[in-house]
Protein backbone atom coordinates (compact mmCIF):
# COMPACT_ATOMS: atom_id res chain seq x y z
CA UNK A 1 0.00 0.00 0.00
CA UNK A 2 1.24 3.49 -0.84
CA UNK A 3 1.95 5.89 2.02
CA UNK A 4 2.94 9.56 1.78
CA UNK A 5 6.60 10.34 2.40
CA UNK A 6 8.00 13.86 2.51
CA UNK A 7 11.46 14.52 1.10
CA UNK A 8 13.40 17.77 1.07
CA UNK A 9 15.27 18.93 -2.04
CA UNK A 10 16.89 22.37 -2.24
CA UNK A 11 15.01 23.50 0.87
CA UNK A 12 11.61 22.60 -0.61
CA UNK A 13 9.45 19.74 0.59
CA UNK A 14 7.82 17.24 -1.75
CA UNK A 15 5.35 14.56 -0.71
CA UNK A 16 5.46 11.30 -2.65
CA UNK A 17 3.40 8.14 -2.19
CA UNK A 18 5.52 5.00 -1.92
CA UNK A 19 5.26 1.52 -0.46
CA UNK A 20 7.05 0.64 2.77
CA UNK A 21 9.70 -1.35 0.87
CA UNK A 22 10.55 1.71 -1.26
CA UNK A 23 10.91 4.29 1.52
CA UNK A 24 14.65 3.85 2.09
CA UNK A 25 15.39 3.96 -1.62
CA UNK A 26 13.30 7.10 -2.09
CA UNK A 27 15.02 8.81 0.83
CA UNK A 28 18.44 7.90 -0.56
CA UNK A 29 17.47 9.12 -4.03
CA UNK A 30 16.20 12.42 -2.60
CA UNK A 31 19.45 12.94 -0.67
CA UNK A 32 21.48 12.18 -3.78
CA UNK A 33 19.38 14.52 -5.92
CA UNK A 34 19.62 17.30 -3.35
CA UNK A 35 23.40 16.92 -3.15
CA UNK A 36 23.81 16.84 -6.92
CA UNK A 37 21.60 19.89 -7.44
CA UNK A 38 23.51 21.81 -4.77
CA UNK A 39 26.80 20.76 -6.34
CA UNK A 40 25.70 21.85 -9.80
CA UNK A 41 24.28 25.14 -8.49
CA UNK A 42 27.50 25.91 -6.62
CA UNK A 43 27.56 29.41 -5.21
CA UNK A 44 25.17 30.74 -7.86
CA UNK A 45 21.88 31.03 -5.98
CA UNK A 46 20.29 32.81 -8.95
CA UNK A 47 20.01 29.69 -11.14
CA UNK A 48 16.35 28.96 -11.86
CA UNK A 49 15.28 25.80 -9.99
CA UNK A 50 13.61 24.28 -13.07
CA UNK A 51 16.77 24.74 -15.15
CA UNK A 52 18.86 23.29 -12.34
CA UNK A 53 16.53 20.27 -12.09
CA UNK A 54 16.70 19.60 -15.84
CA UNK A 55 20.51 19.87 -15.93
CA UNK A 56 20.83 17.58 -12.92
CA UNK A 57 18.42 15.05 -14.46
CA UNK A 58 20.39 15.14 -17.70
CA UNK A 59 23.65 14.49 -15.85
CA UNK A 60 22.14 11.60 -13.88
CA UNK A 61 20.57 10.09 -17.01
CA UNK A 62 23.93 10.26 -18.77
CA UNK A 63 25.65 8.55 -15.85
CA UNK A 64 22.95 5.87 -15.82
CA UNK A 65 23.44 5.27 -19.54
CA UNK A 66 27.19 4.95 -19.06
CA UNK A 67 26.68 2.57 -16.15
CA UNK A 68 24.30 0.40 -18.15
CA UNK A 69 26.68 0.30 -21.11
CA UNK A 70 29.56 -0.65 -18.82
CA UNK A 71 27.55 -3.29 -17.00
CA UNK A 72 26.28 -4.77 -20.26
CA UNK A 73 29.82 -4.95 -21.58
CA UNK A 74 30.80 -6.82 -18.41
CA UNK A 75 27.73 -9.04 -18.56
CA UNK A 76 26.20 -7.61 -15.35
CA UNK A 77 22.67 -6.50 -14.59
CA UNK A 78 22.64 -2.68 -14.42
CA UNK A 79 19.63 -2.60 -12.10
CA UNK A 80 21.30 -4.97 -9.68
CA UNK A 81 24.32 -2.66 -9.63
CA UNK A 82 22.11 0.35 -8.91
CA UNK A 83 20.26 -1.52 -6.16
CA UNK A 84 23.57 -2.50 -4.57
CA UNK A 85 24.84 1.09 -4.77
CA UNK A 86 21.61 2.33 -3.13
CA UNK A 87 21.99 -0.23 -0.31
CA UNK A 88 25.60 0.89 0.28
CA UNK A 89 24.58 4.55 0.24
CA UNK A 90 21.77 3.92 2.72
CA UNK A 91 24.15 2.08 5.03
CA UNK A 92 26.72 4.89 4.89
CA UNK A 93 24.12 7.59 5.50
CA UNK A 94 22.68 5.78 8.52
CA UNK A 95 26.05 5.75 10.32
Amino acid sequence: MSEPVTVRILDREYTVGVGEEERAGLAAAARMLDARMRELRGGNKMVAPDRLAVLTALNLAHELQQGRAGASAQGGDPFALIDEANRKLDALLQN
